[in-house]
């Protein structure tokens, strides 16, 4: 029987995890993380999963401690996969599995390599991304790639409905490719890393409105960041606001400048950088979430600065 060590955890990892149990996977052991109780945990659990199929669990600090190591190396695992692990395996544990470490990344590498790619893709302003499983090396998801499986970003998804696309594809991917490295038959692709991106990690003040920017690179901000993410946040009224559903309005305005929101009795309209508008939806304010005719009554009808204005 084909054996594994996983290393896993979020959506991702519960539904790579899953599929690995399908095809009959003795996993001897899943690593994964205690959950931050400072973290907004939306997901769903490795750990319940591992439990429920009494598979051992473990969560060390460090996976690349020497000591940890020694328990994977003493396990002689044919296989390592990493699925949504937040933590870089370096070359050492990488060495404990007899037939290769793999990771499931959510892009279509060698697009969006690093950190948060599905946010990253979405305030780019792509049209499709995807999971791609992929060798892991030293450098970050610069291994070659084993499959991989692309899904659209149609121009109002947020990035919660990219991450589910993206977590059924990856499952898909893990499905269709977990046969070809059992028997040997996985044809692999190097990555032209040069052809490709990546980007580091995101802070919530990363999601501080520019108004100078164009109204279509705010949406994505917007989309890229609503719940359960941080958010894309400005002031109005001297108030923290957080903009969390928003779309393109067509019309241009040629009689006021970006940074303002015209509030009527219907509808809120921010003026952007590049001349359109950006409808505002919904937003969190006085710490709750309004849509749209409740922001305009808590608001009242006017012009509102927002911002650095």
């Amino acid at each position: 029987m084909t054996s594994a060590v996983v290393f896993a955890y979020h959506n991702v990892g519960v539904a790579c995890l899953s599929v690995l149990l399908r095809h009959g996977i003795d996993v001897k052991l899943v690593v994964t993380h205690h959950d931050n109780p400072n973290e907004n945990i939306w997901f769903d659990s490795v750990a319940e999963l591992a439990a429920a199929n009494r598979i051992a669990i473990a969560a060390p600090g460090d996976p690349n401690a020497a000591e940890f190591i020694a328990q994977i190396r003493a396990i002689k695992p044919d296989f390592l996969f990493s699925f949504y692990y937040r933590l870089m395996l370096k070359p050492a544990l990488l060495a404990t599995a007899g037939r290769g470490a793999y990771n499931m990344h959510g892009s279509l590498l060698p697009k969006f390599r690093g950190r948060v790619p599905i946010n990253w893709a979405i305030i780019k302003g792509e049209t499709e991304t995807g999971a791609t499983l992929h060798e892991m090396v030293e450098k970050p998801d610069a291994g070659r790639i084993a499959d991989q499986e692309a899904v659209p970003i149609l121009p109002d998804d947020n990035a919660l409905a990219v991450f589910n696309k993206v977590t059924a594809a990856a499952a898909k991917t893990l499905d269709r490719a977990l046969p070809t490295l059992i028997d040997g038959s996985v044809v692999m692709r190097a990555q032209n890393l040069a052809a490709g991106s990546y980007y580091g990690g995101r802070k919530p003040e990363d999601g501080i409105i520019n108004w100078d920017d164009s109204a279509q690179n705010i949406h994505n901000l917007v989309r890229a960041v609503a719940p359960p993410y941080p958010g894309a946040t400005t002031t109005i009224k001297g108030q923290a606001i957080t903009i969390t559903r928003s779309e393109l309005a067509p019309a241009h305005f040629t009689h006021s400048k970006p940074g303002y929101l015209n509030v009527s009795s219907s509808r809120c309209i921010a003026l952007c950088g590049d001349g359109r508008m950006l409808r505002v939806l919904e937003a969190r304010f006085d710490g709750k979430i309004h849509d749209e005719a409740a922001l305009c009554s808590l608001l009242g009808v006017g012009v509102y600065p927002m911002g650095m204005y």
